[in-house]
């Protein structure tokens, strides 16, 4: 209860700097939603009809995964991830990271492109009810349009840093609407595990518009980062995730 209210605290706290804002960064923030209060998830779909899907959807994400069948015909995804300077932009929910062309996945001989990544805190996916530390989720698209996010769980582990997050975190943008770049060769390909292992279901994008139709990889094994890295992200966003979603009977299955 107290970690709740003080991510309430502190994400109004942050609406309020958004709204008196100049327009710029207004624009730049977009605050029309946020993940708790009266723009939060259970209002998503009355601030915008564009948003209808949030709560009127069949096929939603994130979801507790549970239940999972062993389906021996999905393939391993093959990651093309190239090192390159990185943008990191704060949206005043959670921090977005882009500027990779070049990069991409092959899911069933099909390639789709990285578009950007954003971290969670605590991870949007549940496991059997339990949920990690953070989460980061790549949003990746076909040349037809087709969108696949890959979702990896992240868990603090005090002795272990993760080196792609040490790269990245000294340009954390702290304001709201601010972005920084990371012209270091930034390897997403890092913030993967080695094991292959993942969940994988039909959902939507984890936050508005709520677009259903995406195929989510959910890996199975979660990568270390330290305690300094986790705290470092909790100081800026204490919880930036959705709340789990009805899986109205939706298959899951496990490549392993």
């Amino acid at each position: 209860m107290r970690f709740f209210l003080i991510a309430s605290c502190a994400l109004g706290l942050s609406t309020l700097s958004v709204l008196s804002a100049p327009a710029g960064a207004q624009s730049a923030v977009q605050p029309k939603w946020t993940y708790t209060g009266k723009y939060g998830p259970v209002n998503w779909s009355k601030l915008n009809p564009d948003y209808g899907a949030c709560n009127r959807g069949r096929e939603q994400s994130p979801i507790d995964i549970r239940g999972a069948r062993l389906n021996s015909q999905l393939q391993p995804i093959q990651i093309h991830f190239v090192g390159a300077p990185a943008t990191l932009v704060n949206n005043g929910r959670a921090i977005v990271v882009h500027g990779y062309p070049g990069s991409f996945v092959l899911i069933d001989g099909v390639r789709y492109n990285l578009v950007d990544y954003t971290f969670h805190h605590p991870s949007e996916h549940a496991v059997n009810g339990d949920y990690a530390d953070m989460e980061v989720d790549f949003l990746t698209r076909s040349a037809d349009g087709k969108q696949a996010m890959l979702a990896v769980f992240l868990s603090e582990s005090s002795d272990f840093p993760n080196a792609t997050v040490s790269m990245l975190w000294p340009h954390l943008p702290t304001p709201a609407g601010e972005t920084e770049t990371d012209n270091d060769m930034v390897d997403p390909g890092g913030l993967f595990p080695t094991d292959p292992g993942y969940w994988t279901y039909t959902g939507s994008l984890p936050d508005p518009p709520c677009t259903e139709g995406v195929q989510w990889y959910v890996y199975q094994s979660p990568v270390s980062i330290s305690r300094s890295q986790l705290n470092t992200f909790i100081s800026l966003f204490r919880m930036n995730t959705r709340p789990l979603q009805d899986t109205h009977g939706r298959r899951i299955q496990a490549n392993e």
